[in-house]
């Protein structure tokens, strides 16, 4: 698995842990759960994008950093 599908998977299962969310509030119900998945969730995307960005802006400190 690339990347990129990695980082859609874990964005799709972000939105459907938002659309559960949503559901437990309007019915008033506990969502402690699911809000700590929707935290791990968004940790992993943004340390997988994270060296992207770095590349991205800072290429030549990244080919020393490895």
């Amino acid at each position: 698995m690339s990347q990129s599908q990695y980082l859609k998977m874990l964005e799709r299962e972000i939105q459907i842990i938002n659309k559960k969310i949503d559901l437990k509030i309007l019915q008033g119900e506990s969502y402690m759960k699911e809000a700590r998945n929707h935290k791990l969730l968004l940790q992993k995307v943004r340390y997988h994008s994270r060296k992207n960005f770095f590349n991205r802006f800072f290429p030549t400190f990244a080919n020393f950093a490895y």
